[in-house]
């Protein structure tokens, strides 16, 4: 089976029960007013299984081996922007993109956003296509906010 892409379906539900917060909050006092959640991103083999349906929160198997600056569990997403209404459509967008040099790792596909603030519960799954990298720097650059084009959205 292959890993595949989209908004975790667990993570619509949890967001709905005011398990997520993410930062760094102007709006509506979730826990704790003002303070966002960790969210990290981790990247996974092209031989793994995860899909939006994965209702299990984060886990190493079919992740990539540590590697240069990469660590088991990924790294911690920078949340300096706030979550945006656009008319119909809720979004969050990291501020951020994520980097890791001295990297090598050989049919990866997939990075898993989670909230390791929260049991590390599942949010997406970001699928670019097998890459293979030897001794390089892989870097997953962030969209630009706007209704159609941030990183989540939810209409």
């Amino acid at each position: 089976m292959a890993n595949s892409a989209g908004v975790c379906n667990n993570f619509k539900w949890q967001t709905l029960t005011g398990i997520h917060a993410f930062g760094p909050g102007t709006g509506v006092p979730a826990r704790t007013a003002g303070v966002a959640d960790v969210v990290k991103c981790a990247i996974f083999l092209a031989s793994g299984a995860l899909s939006p349906s994965t209702t299990a929160a984060y886990a190493v198997t079919s992740e990539v081996a540590n590697s240069g600056s990469y660590a088991a569990g990924g790294s911690i997403v920078t949340q300096g922007n706030a979550p945006l209404l656009y008319t119909n459509t809720g979004t969050w967008n990291p501020s951020a993109s994520l980097s890791w040099t001295s990297f090598s790792a050989t049919a990866f596909d997939t990075a898993l956003f989670y909230n390791s603030s929260q049991v590390n519960a599942a949010i997406e799954l970001c699928n670019f296509g097998s890459q293979t990298i030897s001794n390089g720097t892989f870097t997953i650059t962030m969209p630009t906010a706007g209704a159609a084009t941030s990183l989540i959205q939810l209409t």
